[in-house]
């Protein structure tokens, strides 16, 4: 007989987490299900306390794993290293496809604590605007929220997760609740306050990073520690500095005494009772001996990740929904979007020769988007911003590499050198109908799950944007005080990866009208409500913001609506 929970939460990553934490204090006994192996808060799997020469292969990934064939598409990511790469899952493992001429860049962690252990961290509210676009300019499905919807769930989620920014008063990026901010380099309060004199809608902010520098009662009681300006945040933080699941969440839901947590079980389906017309629970696979099992519960929160939770929904077929659950509007893998690139640009600052920085900061700065109201005569809609950090540069390229030991090094790092200022764009892509995630009709992987098939690319509205970007990022470095410019964009011709900056999105999209969306307001499904999906699938469109912090919010604002109408006896 399937064991029986209040609720079941699919994934433990950012929102599942968020989920378990809610249902628990809220008394509601709660099942977690993660996919990965266990990962223990500063167990042996943290590298971040390793020195570099402690580290195997100085920190380089073995050359064989290009031998055999695995990490295809992550290795050439900065940030995948011998000490990180235990966090990220092996696409030959965990196989998936995609068109020949269009490579789609699936980035997993299938570990507990998900993505939450690696993500960037930089935790950006939506503004107002965001959620009217689709509405305003015909694209994709209307918002059934807005701003107003999420401002106090935004507040919840910062105050919890402890989020350092400056209250910078910009309308389409509003302020929160925030703990002190990191500084600006020399640098990049040159670039800001030149771009402040100049412009009236373009700036240079610091980056708001969920990484604590003033941490509360709360936080310490969970035994989080202030971040120690170490970079080493992707190797698991000991600290507890920067928010994840392990560190966060989990513990709290786990001193309730309401949670109950499985590793290495691979959602297969969400299961359905055909008289009750509802969600019974899910049939899980265990990674290591294969065997199934199901779980019962009153309530499913997908939380898997947003084509995670799409690829759980299309396999989960019945009498009722053939074509997998809750998706009698066929829209199901449907809108899928990601923030693009397709720009980047790097100036050198000059007249800080002398000047050096100490500390590792944990985040960059940024420059929100300023096209919501297009001007100048652009020829698309939405808009981008950029993602740009300054760094003091030696004489040399690197003194790291440089041939000598002792003195001969120093004496070349201590060398005075220029400042150089790099921009990344983070452009909106739109939610087209027909960028698609669908299973693949006869390859499966090795626990029998059809894979997933995504077929998603860019369009003409953002090749045009690019081509502004390349325009305006020049621009706004010139005005900043940069020389030496250098603008490089993504050749019209080629393909540009989505799935890159891994922020997908979509795939079971919000909305007021069952026959287009898949979920309402709530993120509550439109054909099943006792089924919640709140990660990443549940977004209609994507801004340019960094969306972490979104998923929080719609999490805990659609974890205290279902469980009032669990506590009234409606579900």
């Amino acid at each position: 007989m399937a064991q029986e929970y209040d609720v079941i939460v699919v994934g433990s990553g950012i929102t599942g987490g968020w989920a378990a934490k809610e249902f628990t204090e809220k008394g509601f006994k709660t099942l977690v299900i993660e996919r990965g192996r266990n990962v223990e808060h500063r167990g042996s799997e943290y590298t971040d306390m390793q020195a570099p020469w402690q580290i195997e292969n100085r920190n380089l990934v073995p050359e064989d794993f290009d031998e055999q064939g695995r990490y295809q598409l992550i290795k050439q990511k900065g940030y995948f290293k011998g000490a990180t790469k235990q966090f990220f899952a092996d696409d030959k493992e965990h196989p998936y496809s995609y068109p020949d001429a269009r490579p789609f860049k699936w980035v997993r962690s299938y570990q507990l604590g998900g993505r939450s252990v690696t993500w960037g961290r930089q935790s950006l509210r939506w503004g107002p605007k965001d959620f009217v676009a689709n509405k305003k300019d015909g694209n994709g499905v209307p918002w059934p929220i807005g701003y107003e919807d999420l401002a106090p769930w935004y507040d919840y989620v910062e105050s919890f997760i402890g989020v350092s920014a400056n209250r910078d008063g910009l309308e389409d990026l509003p302020d929160g609740v925030f703990q002190k901010p990191w500084e600006m380099s020399c640098a990049e309060k040159v670039i800001a306050k030149n771009l402040r004199k100049a412009y009236s809608d373009r700036r240079l902010i610091i980056g708001r990073a969920a990484n604590i520098t003033e941490p509360t009662a709360e936080q310490m009681k969970l035994g989080r520690g202030q971040c120690q300006a170490r970079a080493y945040c992707k190797r698991g933080c000991t600290f507890g500095g920067y928010f994840s699941s392990l560190s966060a969440t989990l513990p709290a839901a786990n001193n309730t005494g309401n949670l109950t947590l499985i590793t290495n079980a691979i959602v297969e389906r969400v299961d359905y009772d055909e008289k009750l017309g509802r969600a019974s629970g899910v049939s899980i696979i265990d990674t290591l001996s294969k065997e199934k099992r199901s779980y019962k519960a009153r309530v499913v929160f997908l939380c898997a990740s947003a084509l995670g939770s799409v690829q759980i929904l299309l396999n989960s077929k019945s009498a009722t929904f053939p074509n997998g659950i809750a998706n009698s509007s066929g829209v199901v893998g449907r809108y899928i979007m990601d923030h693009f690139s397709g720009v980047l640009a790097d100036g050198i600052v000059p007249g800080l020769d002398d000047k050096f920085a100490t500390g590792r900061r944990p985040i960059a700065t940024y420059i929100p988007n300023y096209r919501h109201d297009q001007k100048d005569g652009v020829e698309f809609v939405r808009g981008y911003g950029f993602q740009a950090t300054a760094q003091h540069r030696t004489k040399t390229p690197t003194h790291a590499n440089k041939a000598g030991i002792g003195v001969d090094v120093k004496e070349v790092a201590n060398q005075p050198g220029p400042w150089k200022f790099r921009a990344i764009m983070y452009g909106e892509m739109l939610p087209y109908f027909d960028n698609v995630a669908s299973l693949h009709p006869t390859k499966t992987d090795q626990w029998g799950i059809p894979q997933l098939h995504i077929d998603a690319r860019v369009r003409d509205n953002e090749r045009k944007m690019i081509r502004q970007a390349a325009k305006d990022i020049g621009e706004i470095l010139d005005v900043g005080g940069c020389v030496d410019i250098n603008v490089n964009t993504t050749p019209e011709d080629r393909h540009i990866a989505i799935g890159d900056r891994i922020h997908e999105m979509g795939g079971a999209c919000m909305g007021n009208d069952p026959n287009t969306s898949v979920l309402n307001k709530w993120a509550q499904a439109h054909d099943v409500d006792n089924l919640f999906v709140t990660d990443g699938a549940c977004m209609s469109s994507c801004a340019t913001q960094n969306p972490s912090l979104t998923y929080m919010a719609i999490t805990v604002r659609a974890a205290d609506y279902a469980a009032k109408l669990m506590q009234k006896g409606s579900l």
